[in-house]
């Protein structure tokens, strides 16, 4: 499997993209609550469409919540459940 701070890395990158798009340049750690920064809903959506495509995997409904995307923390522990998950199988 992946390195976690491989893969945390990768998100912050994803954000970091989001939020060079919309001009907003912030220092931005792995705790920092993403609506802080800046990222609206519409953000959001394109930070999961993002997450799937970066992941190769499709976030199921039932785990689309904000609490998931509070942080890029909160996505680093949806996405090593479902690469855990994805290599169980």
């Amino acid at each position: 499997m992946q390195a976690i701070n491989e893969i945390q890395g990768r998100l912050l990158a994803l954000v970091k993209s989001i939020l060079k798009q919309n001009a907003i340049a912030v220092e931005l750690a792995p705790a920092t609550l993403l609506v802080d920064v800046g990222l609206t809903s519409m953000d959001m959506v394109n930070l999961m469409l993002a997450v799937e495509a970066e992941f190769d995997f499709t976030i199921p409904q039932s785990e689309i919540t904000p609490e998931n995307f509070l942080s890029v923390e909160t996505l680093n522990r949806l996405v090593l459940r479902h690469l855990a998950s994805t290599v169980a199988a």
